[in-house]
Parts: C-alpha cells; sequence; structure tokens
C-alpha cells in the first residue's frame, strides 16, 4: 500500500472530472438545476474510492468472485426488503464486508448534512438489526465502512449558528462548520460501533485537475478504513 496517496489522488481527480462530465450531459438535456442533485448525490463520480478498494481486496489474494462492485449490491434490511450497498465482499454464503461512499458538492450544505446523517445512521442500524435476525444466514459479524467526501470551501469550512430554543446541543457542535461535523459524524458513527471504519476527506474545485486533498483526521482517514477492510477480508482466506 506504498503508492495509497497516489490511488486517492486518482480517486479524487476522477470524481470531479465524472461530476463535471455528469453536470454538462445533464445541462445539454435542459435539466439545469440538476447538475446540484448530481453533486449532492454522487453516484458514479465515486468509482475511483471502489476501484481503490477493489484493487486492494484483489492484491492480498481475496478472490475475484467474493467481490461485487457495480452490480448484485443488494441485501435485506430489517425496516425495508433491501438496501444497495456500494462494495460487498460475500464469501461461502458469508457476508465479510458492506462499504457506503458518499459525497457532497455545495452550495447547500445544511439539509443535505442532515440527510447524509440520517442515511448513514438508518443503513447502519437496518443492516445489523438484520444481521442479528439472521438475514445473512451463519455470517460472522460483518466489517462495515462509511466513506465520505466533502468539497472543501469558504462554506464548508464556516462557522454555522445552532437554534436551540428547548435545550443546548452538545459542545462540539457549537459553532462547528459543516467540515467539522462531518468529521465528528465519521468519528462517532465509529466510536458508537454502528461502523467498524470511517473516512472523512475534502477537496477544493481549485485542486480538482491536481486530485489534491486533505484528511483533518488520521484515525477517519481513507488509508486507516481501506487497512481495515482488507484486513477484515483477509482473515478469511485461509
Amino acid at each position: 500500500m506504498s503508492d495509497l496517496p497516489d490511488r486517492i489522488t486518482v480517486a479524487v481527480r476522477t470524481f470531479w472530472a465524472a461530476r463535471d462530465k455528469q453536470i454538462a450531459a445533464q445541462r445539454a438535456e435542459g435539466r439545469r438545476d440538476a447538475g446540484l442533485r448530481g453533486a449532492v448525490t454522487g453516484g458514479k463520480q465515486m468509482d475511483g474510492f471502489l476501484t481503490l478498494a477493489v484493487d486492494l481486496l484483489e492484491a492480498v489474494g481475496v478472490p475475484e468472485s467474493w467481490i461485487r462492485a457495480g452490480s448484485e449490491m443488494e441485501l435485506p434490511g430489517f425496516y425495508r426488503p433491501t438496501k444497495e450497498w456500494d462494495l460487498l465482499v460475500v464469501s461461502r454464503g458469508q457476508l465479510l464486508a458492506a462499504l457506503e461512499v458518499k459525497s457532497q458538492v455545495g452550495p447547500s450544505f445544511g439539509n443535505n448534512f442532515n440527510n447524509r446523517t440520517e442515511e448513514a445512521l438508518g443503513s447502519a442500524v437496518d443492516l445489523w438489526t438484520a444481521f442479528r435476525e439472521g438475514a445473512f444466514g451463519a455470517s460472522v459479524q460483518p466489517w462495515l465502512g462509511y466513506l465520505f467526501l466533502l468539497e472543501d470551501s469558504t462554506r464548508s469550512q464556516s462557522p454555522v449558528a445552532v437554534k436551540e430554543p428547548h435545550f443546548h446541543v452538545f459542545p462540539e457542535f457549537q459553532r462547528a462548520s459543516y467540515a467539522k461535523r462531518y468529521e465528528l459524524l465519521c468519528r462517532k458513527l465509529v466510536l458508537e460501533r454502528q461502523y467498524t471504519a470511517a473516512a472523512f476527506l475534502m477537496t477544493s474545485r481549485e485542486e480538482a485537475s491536481a486530485g489534491g486533498y486533505t484528511e483533518p483526521a488520521r484515525d477517519i482517514s481513507v488509508a486507516r478504513l481501506v487497512k481495515s477492510m482488507v484486513w477484515a477480508v483477509r482473515e478469511h482466506l485461509e
């Protein structure tokens, strides 16, 4: 994994290129407002990170037949029939790993942050409850990961006021920017064992062509997440 920083740079560059291509295609079809929605929902924009994860799994000997990325991504849920994940590792009828990748580009960060928080929590609770109820057969406890990429901008880095009409919010949220809120979200998802590992990185429009990025916290870095996933799956190779 010595070239991991370079591989992440490629994934970030791919993100911006795919996003620009998607928006250009939508605007050519006359859907002028669809570009911003596409920037929020991500879609194929995060495929560079999935390619990175797949390559690392295969590099340590995980059979290609175990890995699902791009098709057959559905898993049964407890509160809904199925949930489509971004990457799965399934072997001999056992769910070994599931990964969710998300992104957000401005200018609207407020409502989208709440939506992303609810999605992340809901997906985790749904999977763990389904696991408890035997939805994945005799599977061992799977590895569960969450990766989030946020646009680095003045608006995402600026302090945000909170409304407290009845009770005080937790101190860490006071005047916290949306970037800080996402950092806290990823760290708390792991702290509360909703996810085995999480990663948070940021990239600005100015760094798009170079694939530049920053990671505010080492404990929720992309390297830490993918290494955790690889080691968890590798245990089942023997």
